[in-house]
């Protein structure tokens, strides 16, 4: 069993320390908000006033923040996560940040005399609560043979991509994906439904026929009712996307159901739905339809 830290105990982060635990680590967290940790504190996981004595308590360290300046707010300054680490120690960043920021991070990690991975995840609250979770790393070999067993307890399918920020470059390439199927199958729903098919029936055909990815078989029911919490808001979806916008303006490939999606999306969100999980775009295409949404937003 390893003794492990974690920074950022936000829905995802929170579930994947309860994995953690549940496994037998000893897992030492913190959070901005630290209400948020009380029922973690409550299954036995230790409090850290600062990401800096996480980094410092445990021999692997976590981290899942929103973006790349949330990265830097946790990595720098004096209680960073940068002043913890030590020589012979890991940093994992599961967050989806530009992949350049976190190059940037691992080379400093390196100074220390530590290591870091970039290590995000694939798949939402439920496929983690079923162990059902993929995980993609990147970074140096020997220190991903290390952590290994680690992810394992988190998600069984944990695949070395290469260098650092491969994963990350990996991890954008699957969310621009989430985006524009979410947008496919919102148009046919309402195509469906403008015909005079019952939009609970189209989505039940939707989520059992060839189309049904496991996301859409999750996410497709949220059309008929938004969830009480969002899984991936469209504040987080828009960040990754546009994420991959830049990463295809870098690269020289065109993007253009990715660019689509990004209006959609902020559509979604002059509309009142920044707050709720990307599937709202489907109220953005009925409004538009002229046909009523699931009653959200403005």
């Amino acid at each position: 069993m390893a003794n492990l830290g974690f920074v950022g105990l936000g829905t995802m982060g929170g579930q994947m320390v309860n994995r953690l635990l549940s496994k037998g680590h000893t897992v030492t967290g913190y959070n901005r908000t630290s209400s948020k940790a009380q029922w973690l504190i409550d299954k036995g996981m230790r409090w850290a006033d600062s990401p800096r004595a996480v980094a410092a308590a445990a021999e692997v360290t976590f981290a899942m923040v929103t973006n790349s300046a949330a990265l830097t707010a946790i990595m720098e300054g004096a209680d960073g996560i940068l002043a913890g680490l030590a020589a012979g120690k890991i940093f994992l960043d599961i967050s989806t940040v530009s992949p350049s920021v976190s190059r940037s991070f691992a080379s400093k990690v390196r100074e220390k005399g530590a290591d870091m991975l970039d290590s995000p995840v694939s798949g939402s609250v439920i496929t983690l609560q079923e162990g059902k979770l993929s995980v993609m790393v990147a970074g140096r070999r020997e220190a991903f043979e290390r952590v290994k067993p680690i992810l394992q307890d988190i998600g069984p399918k944990v695949t070395y991509v290469g260098d650092n920020g491969l994963a990350l470059v990996l991890k954008i390439a699957v969310n621009l994906n989430l985006a524009t199927q979410m947008m496919a199958f919102s148009e046919g729903v309402l195509l469906a439904e403008k015909s005079g098919i019952a939009r609970q029936i189209a989505v039940e055909v939707f989520t059992h026929s060839a189309v049904a990815s496991p996301m859409i078989q999750y996410r497709g029911p949220f059309v008929l009712q938004q969830p009480e919490e969002p899984w991936f808001d469209v504040n987080m979806m828009q960040k990754d996307i546009l994420l991959a916008m830049e990463l295809g303006r870098q690269l020289d490939v065109p993007l253009p159901t990715t660019a689509v999606s990004n209006e959609f999306l902020t559509a979604a969100r002059g509309m009142g739905m920044a707050k709720l999980d990307f599937a709202c775009v489907f109220d953005v295409l009925a409004r538009m339809s002229g046909i009523s949404g699931t009653g959200i937003g403005k």
